[in-house]
């Protein structure tokens, strides 16, 4: 079953590739990140937005697994699923090249604070209750 509920491409740029002309590994976290706010937005809630509510997804770990080499002109897609695990929300991510190829293998585990407080994710859970794999 394909869990991906979003998807984004990704055009590499020749300023995120190191000395060995690959994209630097920094750059996946950016890729990821990136890749998250956009669903957001698809989901109809922007940082902005969150952030006047008084709550905030924050990351707590990042578990990346390096499979593929993305270079310059690569045009990558970078694919999400979700799912809640008590107060944690953990996106399971997926970049791909444009061959088809992954190119990493990521788990990010967010929680929510909320007036600047841990929370247990409520809020979180419920704006996002449709995209949330069961």
């Amino acid at each position: 079953m394909d869990k991906y509920i979003f998807e984004v491409p990704i055009k590499v740029r020749d300023y995120e590739l190191d000395a060995q002309g690959i994209v630097n590994n920094a750059n996946y976290i950016h890729y990821l990140e990136h890749t998250r706010h956009e669903f957001c937005e698809y989901a109809g809630l922007t940082w902005d937005e969150m952030n006047r509510r008084g709550w905030m997804p924050v990351v707590r770990r990042n578990d990346v697994t390096y499979l593929h080499s993305l270079r310059s002109g690569d045009t990558a897609v970078s694919k999400l699923w979700m799912e809640r695990r008590g107060p944690r929300f953990i996106f399971h991510q997926d970049i791909f090249n444009q061959d088809g190829v992954q190119a990493v293998k990521a788990e990010v585990t967010v929680v929510s604070v909320v007036d600047g407080q841990p929370s247990r994710g409520d809020a979180m859970a419920e704006a996002f209750a449709e995209y949330i794999s069961k």
